[in-house]
C-alpha cells in the first residue's frame, strides 16, 4: 500500500507476476492480473488502461472507460501517461519497469489520480499536469493533497548522458565522471513547485535495479522483460 488509508486502494506489484499485455504472454498477464487484484476486492475486468507513450497527456476517467486495456489492448486509452477519477470503484492503472508511478489521493473532495513519469514524462512534467488537471476539474487544493511515489530507477543506477543537461536544469548528479538521473527529486520540485507540500509526500524508497529480484527493470532486463502495474482506485 502507498496510502494508509481505507477509502482506497493504492498498491504496487512485483516480481513474479508480469502484468503486461504486450511484453510477455497475454493469458498469463490476465491471470496474474486477476490473482493480484482479487486480494484488495478488485475485479481486473474493470481495470482503466492507457496506451502509454512516455508523454504529458491527462485524461479524465469516466464510467464509460471501465475495463479499457484490462483484456486486449485495442480498446487502451490512447496517448495518455496520467488518469485521474472522482468515480467509485473504478481502477486505474499504470505499467512501468524503471519509470515512476506517481499516486495522488485528494481525500476531502475524493478524487484520486495516477501517473506514469519516467524521464520522459517527467521532462514534460507529467505529475505537475495531473495536480492541474484535479485542481481544474476537481477543485483539488494542492495544500491537502497526498502524493506517493512508487519503486523505480534511482539516481544510484540511472547513468545517462550528457544531452541530459539539456533536459532538465536540476536533478542530475555527477559521480566519477558519469551522470545520474535523480527521477524522484526531479518530479518531487515539480509537484512543490505546484503546490504539494513536502511533509504530503511519501516515497517507497526501492530501487528497481538495485532490487531487481523482486521489481522488473528495463535497464537490466531489456525490451522483454515483464512489467509491473500500480493501480489506483476509490472505494
Amino acid at each position: 500500500m502507498i496510502f494508509d488509508n481505507k477509502e482506497i486502494v493504492s498498491v504496487f506489484s512485483r516480481r513474479p507476476l508480469n502484468m503486461s499485455l504486450v511484453y510477455g504472454p497475454q493469458m498469463s498477464s490476465i491471470r496474474n492480473r486477476k490473482h493480484f487484484l482479487e486480494q484488495f476486492g478488485i475485479d481486473y475486468r474493470d481495470l482503466v488502461s492507457c496506451h502509454q507513450t512516455h508523454g504529458a497527456n491527462v485524461k479524465i476517467a469516466e464510467e464509460s472507460d471501465r475495463g479499457r486495456g484490462s483484456i486486449i489492448t485495442d480498446n487502451l486509452i490512447a496517448n495518455t501517461d496520467a488518469l485521474i477519477t472522482n468515480k467509485r470503484q473504478l481502477p486505474l492503472a499504470m505499467f512501468t519497469a524503471d519509470c515512476l508511478s506517481v499516486f495522488l489521493f485528494d481525500a476531502k473532495n475524493k478524487v484520486i489520480g495516477i501517473a506514469h513519469a519516467g524521464w520522459k514524462g517527467a521532462k514534460e512534467q507529467v505529475a505537475a499536469k495531473a495536480v492541474s488537471a484535479m485542481v481544474e476539474k476537481f477543485q483539488t487544493d494542492t495544500m491537502f493533497l497526498e502524493v506517493g511515489f512508487g519503486p523505480c530507477l534511482r539516481e544510484c543506477c540511472y547513468e545517462v548522458g550528457r544531452e541530459f543537461n539539456d533536459y532538465f536544469d536540476s536533478g542530475l548528479i555527477k559521480k566519477k565522471e558519469k551522470l545520474y538521473l535523480d527521477l524522484i527529486g526531479i518530479n518531487k520540485k515539480q509537484l512543490l513547485n505546484s503546490g504539494v507540500k513536502e511533509k504530503n509526500i511519501s516515497d517507497s524508497k526501492i530501487c528497481t535495479s538495485c532490487d531487481n529480484k523482486e521489481y522488473f527493470s528495463y535497464r537490466k532486463e531489456g525490451l522483454a522483460c515483464g512489467r509491473m502495474i500500480s493501480v489506483m482506485m476509490l472505494k
